[in-house]
């Protein structure tokens, strides 16, 4: 017969399985088949019926409520003698820790009287007194690590925007403001030029451009400042020459015939861009608007090629970053969307492109790279920033743009002859392509305060006689045109 029995203890832990291991070796010296579990007496009180035998410290056997079959034995010591050393020292510490923290807290009471102050109060002293002392400590050290961190991100900036301009290489295409057109023979410009010179007015009335028929053999000029109404007519009398019917009626008919034509290679042109760059969901007759880039021009370089430059540019630099790299080259391509139209309508490029974006439900991210791009409004987001250097980097490469040397030169000049002009000045240079404007003055003639209102002086005389981009013929500021940002920066010798 088998007999199941069951040690219990307080928690169920580690008497118990104590005493469930003293009684196993005991059974099993007798030759007494027993089946042994252990758990707390809680547990134990209520499956108690279902076992023959408890056992259990004395203490705990009056609890026990059994049956006839279920026998409850009490346990007069349940830990060999070194564990109840042990118990007993654990008591003594225990006791000796209790007695400790009562000295210390009746020491600290009479400190706390004795001093004045109490264990608050001592606390916030201590702590003021340690602050102050590490205050000169905790400036240097951040200073230093300011110092560091601005040469580092100098750096990894520097690297950043070498990086992307390395990645990105683009031809330069400038447009001038002339078109040629090679003809089959000279008796071609007769039939140009027409009875009485009837189809050359015609061509240029219906076009708005200028024919240049001179002595070059076989060989006309298109003149306009226009690259659309320039390839429109280009294209038109092309197709008259291979047509061959040349007079007022059919010129017309031509016209209106290319037209259609070159409305169809815009839409082509701003396909061909969006697909380049991988960009999607963008409204039809936005599409229709990028095309027109390609026959706007800026500084002699072509304005979708720039756009396309410039989002490619932007993408790079945002996957370096860890920015949305679609949501970069979207608002890289139409950063300069308002040139599209800007003849149509009044106003900046920048307000224009703003205006647009809103129209066709951009991203506000867009919207505000389109309004920021030249400081106008500041950059609430890193593409808009981003969007900002690509442009930089894109009109400002070797080739990337066309200027008259001599202008260049001119301006340069000027730019050096205002600020002499002041008195107190020793001499100035224009640096960076005339960004930078470097004003050296005479410490004797001025103060700091004196400099400061000669810099606004010199900012305002450049800005009234200064020709530069955003300005009128009349030295007024066009709304909404881009301001000069001229960097002055004064020495003393």
């Amino acid at each position: 017969m088998k007999i199941k029995a069951i040690a219990a203890c307080g928690n169920g832990m580690g008497s118990s399985q104590m005493i469930k291991m003293k009684i196993n070796k005991v059974f099993k010296r007798l030759g007494i088949d027993a089946e042994i579990g252990h758990m707390s007496v809680g547990e134990a009180k209520g499956v108690a019926n279902n076992y023959d035998m408890i056992f259990v410290s004395e203490t705990f056997t009056s609890q026990f409520r059994t049956g006839k079959d279920t026998k409850v034995i009490g346990l007069k010591n349940l830990l060999s003698e070194k564990e109840n050393n042990l118990v007993q020292r654990q008591k003594d510490i225990q006791a000796l820790e209790e007695k400790t923290d009562e000295v210390l807290k009746e020491q600290l009471e009479k400190l706390e009287k004795i001093s004045g102050f109490s264990k608050e109060e001592a606390k916030k002293m201590v702590m003021k007194h340690v602050e102050e002392s590490m205050t000169k400590e905790i400036a240097a050290y951040i200073k230093d690590k300011e110092a560091e961190a601005k040469l580092d991100v100098d750096k990894k900036a520097k690297n950043l925007l070498t990086l992307a301009m390395q990645k990105y290489a683009s031809d330069v295409t400038n447009e001038a403001t002339i078109s040629v057109i090679n003809l089959p023979n000279d008796d071609m410009k007769g039939r140009i030029i027409g009875r009485e010179g009837r189809n050359i007015r015609t061509i240029e009335a219906v076009t708005g451009v200028d024919l240049i028929i001179d002595d070059t053999p076989e060989t006309i000029v298109l003149s306009s400042f226009d690259p659309l109404r320039r390839e429109i007519a280009k294209v038109t009398i092309e197709n008259l020459i291979k047509d061959g019917r040349i007079h007022p009626g059919r010129i017309e008919e031509i016209y209106d015939k290319t037209c259609k034509e070159i409305n169809a290679k815009i839409i082509e042109k701003g396909e061909e861009a969006i697909f380049g760059l991988g960009i999607s969901k963008i409204d039809p007759e936005l599409v229709e608007i990028i095309g027109k880039l390609h026959f706007r021009t800026s500084y002699g370089q072509n304005a979708l090629q720039h756009s396309i430059e410039v989002a490619n540019l932007a993408g790079l630099l945002a996957a370096e970053v860890g920015e949305n790299v679609s949501l970069a080259k979207r608002a890289g391509l139409l950063h300069d969307i308002g040139k599209a139209i800007d003849f149509e309508a009044e106003g900046s490029h920048v307000e224009i492109g703003e205006k647009i974006a809103k129209k066709y439900d951009e991203d506000e991210v867009v919207i505000n790279a389109i309004a920021s791009h030249h400081g106008d409004t500041p950059a609430t987001s890193v593409i808009s920033s981003l969007v900002a250097i690509a442009d930089t980097i894109s009109a400002s490469r070797p080739g990337a743009r066309n200027d008259s040397l001599e202008n260049y030169v001119k301006r340069l000049q000027q730019l050096e002859e205002i600020a002499n002009s002041f008195d107190g000045v020793e001499k100035s240079f224009a640096m960076q392509a005339g960004r930078d404007l470097r004003v050296i003055v005479k410490p004797e003639d001025m103060d700091e305060l004196t400099s400061i209102k000669v810099a606004r002086d010199i900012k305002d005389r450049i800005e009234n006689e200064m020709q530069y981009p955003g300005k009128n013929n009349c030295n007024k500021r066009n709304k909404g045109s881009r301001r000069s940002k001229i960097m002055l920066l004064f020495f003393c010798i």
